[in-house]
């Protein structure tokens, strides 16, 4: 199918991962999208070439990719970062100093670390609120305010913001709304749809799939700002590589596969752990208790793979149940196909001073499954092993 085929028809989710932006390459019908692996191109005259002059500021593998990543976002434009961090300073650049941003509390250690220790000093303020009351959202803005930050659901407490509410409060202030959607992937929840500005990722995760890349993406509807924040990515910098461009396409590929299985397994897990007497707490949106289920099931098509538990006993406890864990490996990151464990507290959070992560609600001995695409009852037999039995 010829690529201008793709705007006509509208396929669905798992055939536009495996298809657009990734047609067969003309030359010589390569299925597999090319690894540019070049740092300039030829120009035929001064200035004068074929949409590629230096692949900083466009590469042809990367264009691929951004194709296709639009595409599952349901957006019109994206722009491929070398990581989710890079997309997220990118995007920060959009702002000014006196500038005022209200972001999700229990958000990602290393979103807090830029906002705070990063983005403070260069005059930009920060409110850090429960972004899944909207009143607090609303209690928040002030005349300078131009940006609400939300992840939905947060990490590591899975909270759910309603996107399409704090979509409408940003615009009635004339602010944006970004919404990072690392947990849920374009596969379960596409935010553009629900009103968000702009879609921020971490293809290291889900999308990329297979703990091999690291990257981040923008997707966005609105022309001004797609040009304005790929003017920023050439001027910042922060692109990834052609091979990188590539492992992260191949990663596409299957991520409608992978994330039926991540959610099937991460179910069975959160009910299992809901039900043992030695867990305290489970925080997953999917169970009907979860205080965003109903929010979560009118805005999402799934749950995803990412379960947190407090046990009983606390941090002492948590580090016993992580040293016993076998298929469960110790390690920071999330989305991939193996199956990963971690304390936030010390770990990915742990840039977050002690007093604002108690503030957040989020407990040392807070535990946090990125569960993978093995066999669940391996998983599971993983985890009653790590916890024992009794009360």
């Amino acid at each position: 199918m010829a690529r201008k085929n793709f705007a006509r028809h509208r396929l669905q989710f798992a055939t536009r991962a495996i298809h657009v932006g990734q047609q067969p390459e003309p030359a010589t019908g390569a299925i597999a999208v090319p690894i540019y692996q070049t740092s300039t191109f030829a120009q035929s005259a001064p200035g004068v070439h074929k949409g590629y002059d230096y692949s900083r500021t466009d590469n042809p593998t990367r264009t691929a990719l951004q194709e296709a990543l639009a595409s599952l976002e349901s957006a019109k434009y994206s722009l491929a970062f070398s990581s989710g961090m890079g997309a997220a300073t990118t995007a920060m650049f959009l702002f000014k100093p006196g500038d005022h941003v209200i972001s999700s509390r229990d958000v990602y250690g290393g979103t807090y670390r830029l906002f705070k220790r990063v983005l403070d000093q260069f005059g930009l303020s920060f409110s850090f609120v429960e972004t899944s009351n909207l009143s607090d959202i609303r209690r928040a803005v002030t005349k300078r305010t131009r940006l609400i930050w939300i992840e939905s659901p947060t990490n590591p407490l899975l909270r759910i913001t309603d996107i399409r509410g704090a979509a409408s409060i940003a615009r009635q202030h004339g602010a944006l709304c970004l919404v990072d959607n690392t947990f849920a992937s374009p596969f379960f929840q596409r935010p553009i749809a629900l009103g968000a500005d702009l879609v921020l990722h971490s293809t290291t995760k889900y999308i990329g799939g297979h703990a091999d890349i690291v990257g981040g993406a923008i997707c966005l509807n609105e022309r001004g700002l797609y040009e304005r924040l790929k003017f920023l990515q050439n001027a910042a910098g922060a692109t990834p590589s052609p091979f990188d461009c590539f492992l992260t396409l191949r990663g596409i590929k299957t991520l409608a596969l992978r994330m039926r299985e991540h959610e099937k397994n991460a179910t069975r897990i959160a009910a299992f752990l809901k039900d043992h007497p030695r867990v305290r707490r489970v925080y997953y949106p999917g169970l009907s208790d979860h205080p965003g289920h109903e929010i979560a099931a009118s805005q999402m098509d799934g749950f995803s793979g990412m379960v947190s538990f407090e046990v009983k006993g606390g941090l002492t406890e948590a580090r016993r149940v992580l040293r016993r864990l076998g298929i469960f490996k110790i390690a920071e990151s999330l989305g991939g196909v193996e199956s990963l464990v971690e304390l936030p507290a010390v770990m990915t959070h742990a840039s977050i001073p002690k007093a604002e992560r108690r503030k957040a609600g989020l407990d040392d001995g807070l535990i946090r499954l990125s569960v993978g695409v093995e066999d669940a009852d391996d998983l599971l037999n993983d985890l009653e092993r790590a916890l024992g039995k009794g009360s």
